[in-house]
């Protein structure tokens, strides 16, 4: 196998200028001086909705929204009575993000539709692609909505949860949109996933791995599972900076600095133990209507996210770091609160549907490598739901949620090149 010149051509690579069209145009339509940001549930998604829509309909596809607001579009197959093969990803970013995470999927599984189409290819099942609304959980707090939507997975508190610049909560945004938000609310299957025979996700890699082996794709082996609290909230005593000796503080910012360092301390001995996980503090800050230099802060507030391979490490350090705030509490004199924990299971990946993906890039001289995902995706709630599901990931050199995501347009290629191919597996 080799990453150079000797791999096949993609069918696809006539399709190049359209992908590079959908591309910019997606830039165009949001970009925000600095990267993109295309707004779950709000107007820049629903416009990279269209867009896709367009090019979706010009190409003589099938268009449509399902009940929660996802673009689908189809192209039927020979047996349409059997399950249906399933592809895409998302569109939404998160603020001053790249443009290609998640939407390189869903311009992936357009263009494989579009090439079979020209090519007068009849697949053996129907395929469609699925534009999932609201991936980030940079909004809500929560991951993956539009595909929760379609398993009846949301709850009355997730539509309640508000957008954190706008303070709206969810259920607007879903009657802004048309959904069936009554079905929602039901927790109703809006989708059956006995229906589906598979779901096929190309996505950029959002770390550094494939690049660094020199790999244009990598076969996704699972998904990390993550438990995150989107605010923890320290309270301590507010004081006179000049006037308050060290021994008499209860100084909320230290105490969080505390909390923070013990965790990094315990995730670093973790690591040394084998344990694959990762613990990140987003969102740090103190009260801004009370905060000033001169005053020993009273309170801080921070964010908690821990993932790893399997719950019974997200759960063991979850409690450890409940743990550590109660000692803390006891020899700062401060108190934590924790809000209620959002949590998304590990997602292992189709070993069978693994191995396809992996016959097909040897069969055309593609070089890759299977590499687990930290980074979440809907492809775990389409696996949870008990659908044959799997992942490829294109090389991206300079990581994820930031404006400097880089693919090369023939990784890409290649990545559309084995999902058309993955897409003509008939069993």
């Amino acid at each position: 196998m080799s990453s150079g010149s000797d791999i096949k051509k993609p069918a696809c690579d006539e399709l190049r200028p359209l992908a590079e069209q959908l591309f910019a145009q997606l830039r165009h339509a949001s970009f925000d001086g600095v990267g993109v940001t295309r707004d779950s549930f709000g107007p820049a998604e629903t416009a990279a909705q269209d867009l896709i829509a367009l090019a979706a309909r010009d190409a003589g596809l099938h268009t449509e929204r399902d009940r929660a607001g996802n673009l689908v579009v189809t192209l039927p197959g020979r047996e349409p009575l059997q399950s249906f093969i399933a592809t895409g990803s998302h569109l939404d970013s998160v603020p001053r993000g790249g443009n290609y995470d998640g939407a390189a999927g869903v311009v992936a599984g357009l263009l494989a539709l579009i090439c079979l189409k020209r090519q007068g290819i009849v697949p053996p099942r129907t395929i469609k692609l699925f534009a999932l609304r609201g991936e980030e959980s940079a909004w809500f707090g929560k991951s993956w909505i539009g595909s929760h939507a379609l398993f009846g997975l949301l709850s009355e508190a997730d539509l309640a949860r508000t957008r954190f610049d706008s303070e709206r909560p969810l259920r607007d945004y879903y009657e802004d949109i048309g959904a069936d938000v009554a079905a929602i609310a039901r927790g109703e299957k809006l989708l059956d996933p006995a229906m589906i025979g598979a779901f096929l996700e190309v996505h950029i890699e959002q770390g550094p791995v494939l690049a660094a082996q020199g790999l244009p794709l990598g076969i996704v082996t699972g998904i990390y599972g993550n438990l995150r609290h989107r605010q923890v909230l320290c309270r301590g005593t507010s004081a006179h900076a000049g006037a308050t000796p060290r021994f008499l503080r209860h100084d909320a910012v230290v105490a969080m600095a505390d909390f923070i360092m013990r965790l990094d301390r315990h995730w670093q001995q973790w690591l040394d133990r084998g344990k694959q996980l990762a613990v990140t503090h987003g969102i740090v800050g103190t009260n801004a209507k009370e905060h000033a230099i001169s005053r020993v802060p009273g309170e801080a507030v921070m964010s908690l996210e821990i993932r790893a391979d399997n719950n019974e490490t997200l759960e063991e350090f979850h409690g450890l770091a409940q743990a550590e705030a109660q000692a803390i509490t006891r020899e700062r004199g401060v108190a934590f609160v924790f809000d209620e924990a959002i949590v998304n299971r590990p997602a292992p990946m189709d070993p069978r549907w693994r191995t396809r993906l992996t016959e097909l890039c040897s069969g055309v001289g593609i070089a890759q490598m299977p590499l687990a995902s930290g980074a979440g995706h809907d492809a775990a709630v389409f696996a949870h739901a008990g659908v044959p599901t799997a992942m490829l990931f294109i090389r991206n050199t300079h990581g994820s949620h930031n404006p400097e995501e880089h693919m090369e347009m023939e990784d890409f290629l290649l990545a559309t090149d084995v999902l058309m191919q993955a897409m003509l597996v008939c069993d």
